[in-house]
């Protein structure tokens, strides 16, 4: 993690329609790791206790994911959302204590629409490195 990209400059790339869309199309192959990091994220920024710098870092990790434009192209089988995922889990390390239970219960309420019970419960502990998580 430590080569990760700049990815702030891709805070003008986010968009809620853009993230809704991007989410959707890739969450079977992104694995459920990724997708609740995002909707973790996504959802964090609802809050209004959370910091303009805080929601900034999110936005440009947000934007990262759904740039086309990424340092591994997401096509790129396995490696291609490796680096979302760095750039997720480490700007939910950053926040984490801005991640309310509210959220953690709504990202994983909404998994549903993508996995199943036994996918969904990987997510216990989203910072352990698992074969749906290796790290990066």
């Amino acid at each position: 993690m430590n080569n990760l990209p700049d990815f702030m400059k891709y805070k003008d790339t986010f968009s809620t329609n853009g993230f809704v869309e991007k989410i959707s199309r890739i969450a079977k192959r992104a694995g459920v790791k990724l997708v609740y990091a995002a909707l973790l994220l996504y959802y964090t920024l609802e809050n209004d206790k959370v910091s303009i710098k805080d929601k900034a870092i999110i936005i440009g990790a947000l934007g990262y994911l759904i740039s086309p434009l990424d340092v591994v192209p997401d096509a790129i089988p396995i490696a291609g959302l490796g680096d979302d995922l760095a750039v997720l889990i480490y700007v939910l390390h950053k926040v984490w204590g801005d991640v309310s239970e509210e959220v953690k219960n709504k990202a994983r309420a909404k998994l549903s629409m993508w996995f199943d019970t036994d996918e969904i419960n990987v997510t216990d502990d989203i910072f352990k490195d698992t074969p749906d998580n290796a790290p990066v």
